[in-house]
């Protein structure tokens, strides 16, 4: 009798920590979003409240590209380049190998499929790299966090100007028009805000971290109102009757594609061709394989703004937690590998010609 009370304890406690993990893996932020989703879907805003909402969340595309420019340090980001083929590469797999990769993929989807999902699928491979998730995998992974907070910066600084570049080039060819009022847009709701925040993140970088909870819960809130006004205009406009679950399952199951290619594209590119360190090739395959939801949503709200855009961000929100969860497991594998044993120095080695010769091979 005590030991099936021990066996029923031992299973209860498996369970539990089986569940401890996946809610761990569930990022809250994504359950926030999919509830803001829920309440557009049931009480929309409309008429005055709609424009009210909207000019609030212009305000906060503002408020947080500064927020973003206070945030992210330059010098780190030049220093970064020291490493040169690392950080190339880390540029490269953003800004060349998702994009191509988003492109092929899209023109392998149903024909039936909605365009605003192409789209959405098309700009997500457009977006930078996260700083935040991508410094933290490679901590725990025990990668080059230095190289990692230089990636994930230079990232984020290239894609405030690259992203809308690419955004005009690649959409227009799936026949989307930036218009010159949305280049406008751009400059004064992005460009600006970010490089002001640039140039006064000397007076202000110690401010905002001392802050920094109070300012993380702002520029969250203010994303989740930039979803919640374009969902509301797609329930408006009735976009949602366009699209049912069978979309759905074919958009996840690209994007199941495109972050397995992106994952095995970067660890080939660190095994086999730039045959980096461990801890580098930690670094491109979390810095290179991941995009940015906070970056992208007001981005997206920016770039392609109308009914449609609750769709277009779909395929960035489930993409966000479906790299969260691969790149933990991921995190965890590394972390549980055996840290590489030191070179072994043969008794020869102390002379001191065999000594410098030693030095010379272990720098090359």
């Amino acid at each position: 009798m005590p030991s099936r009370k021990l066996y029923n304890n031992s299973v209860r406690r498996q369970k539990g920590n089986m569940l401890g993990r996946l809610r761990k893996r569930i990022d809250p932020y994504i359950v926030a979003m999919f509830a803001v989703v829920l309440l557009a879907t049931i009480l929309p805003a409309q008429g005055r409240g709609a424009t009210v909402a909207g000019i609030a969340a212009d305000a906060g595309i503002i408020f947080l590209f500064f927020l973003y420019g206070t945030r992210i340090s330059p010098t780190a980001a030049w220093q970064g380049l020291r490493n040169g083929p690392l950080q190339i590469s880390v540029l490269l797999s953003t800004y060349m190998m998702f994009p191509a990769l988003g492109f092929i993929l899209v023109h392998l989807l149903p024909a039936g499929l909605p365009p605003a999902l192409t789209t959405g699928v098309i700009f997500l491979c457009l977006l930078p790299s996260t700083v935040q998730s991508s410094i933290a995998f490679t901590s725990i992974a025990r990668g080059n966090v230095p190289a990692a907070l230089c990636a994930a910066s230079v990232s984020s600084i290239v894609g405030v100007f690259l992203t809308p570049i690419l955004a005009g080039w690649l959409l227009d060819t799936a026949g989307v028009k930036l218009s010159f009022g949305v280049l406008r847009d751009i400059v004064a709701q992005l460009l600006v805000p970010f490089l002001a925040g640039q140039l006064l993140r000397p007076w202000l970088q110690h401010w905002v971290q001392k802050h920094r909870t109070v300012l993380g819960l702002a520029d969250r809130g203010s994303i989740l109102l930039i979803i919640y006004v374009a969902f509301s205009k797609g329930m408006v406009d009735n976009i949602w009757q366009a699209i049912g679950i069978s979309d759905l399952l074919v958009v996840g199951l690209v994007l199941t594609v495109l972050l397995g290619l992106a994952l095995g594209i970067t660890i080939t590119m660190a095994r086999r061709i730039l045959r980096l360190s461990r801890e580098d090739e930690i670094v491109l395959l979390f810095c290179g394989s991941k995009k940015s939801l906070a970056s992208g949503l007001p981005m997206a709200s920016v770039i392609l703004p109308g009914p449609q855009l609750g769709l277009i961000l779909l395929p960035l929100m489930l993409f966000h937690q479906l790299q969260l969860v691969v790149c933990a497991l991921l995190a965890q594998r590394y972390a549980a590998r055996p840290a590489p044993s030191p070179p072994v120095i043969s008794p020869m080695q102390s002379e001191p010609g065999l000594e410098v010769q030693s030095r010379l091979s272990d720098a090359s």
